[in-house]
């Protein structure tokens, strides 16, 4: 498949027409033709830069009877706990994602189950794949985006200091799933769409 002439490099600078756009500045705020919403428009060239939603990645982590969570070291919510989840990056599956989550912030190796559940966040403009995890070993450390980490006993979850409605969710759907082998990942409880 060829690249999109408009993706290229410039041959002098090497920019491609977004670094471009995105230099330059100021890019404005308006709906380009053909088109229904506002986007970025660099004035210069043209350029519409499409920004788009979020895809964060993460996995509820079992060890025997007990889970794997992360007091946060990071805003928001610095010290409270959550799995461990963040952005997908460039060039990763959702499921290498979730596993390098685990490795950066609690150096859990772990071990893809499934897909547990994707939950949408629109006031952030977030899509979370939460995934259903074997950590390979009990021996986990707190990554430089952690604060500690902690396998709980579900009695044991310090409920009121979870960060996030999703987390409350995930913790909940990993539990009503559990000994399942085959069902269809679940999504936001009805109503919920992850305001605190």
């Amino acid at each position: 498949m060829s690249r999109d002439p408009s993706d290229r490099p410039d041959a002098r600078t090497g920019e491609t027409p977004l670094d471009s756009a995105l230099n330059k500045g100021p890019v404005n705020r308006r709906v380009p033709e053909g088109d229904n919403r506002p986007r970025l428009i660099c004035d210069d060239c043209g350029f519409i830069h499409y920004d788009n939603p979020k895809i964060v990645v993460g996995a509820v982590c079992l060890h025997e009877d007990r889970i794997l969570l992360c007091r946060r070291a990071i805003a928001p919510r610095i010290g409270y706990w959550t799995l461990p989840a963040g952005y997908l990056e460039l060039n990763e599956s959702t499921e290498a994602g979730a596993a390098r989550e685990a490795f950066e912030e609690a150096t859990a190796r772990i071990e893809i189950d499934r897909l547990l559940a994707v939950y949408n966040i629109p006031r952030i403009s977030q899509v979370q794949l939460i995934y259903r995890a074997r950590l390979l070993s009990p021996e986990v450390a707190a990554g430089e985006e952690s604060q500690e980490v902690a396998l709980f006993r579900w009695e044991d979850i310090p409920w009121q200091e979870i960060a996030f409605p999703s987390v409350h969710w995930a913790l909940d759907h990993h539990r009503q799933t559990s000994g399942m082998t085959d069902f269809p990942p679940l999504g936001n409880p009805a109503g919920e769409t992850g305001h605190y």
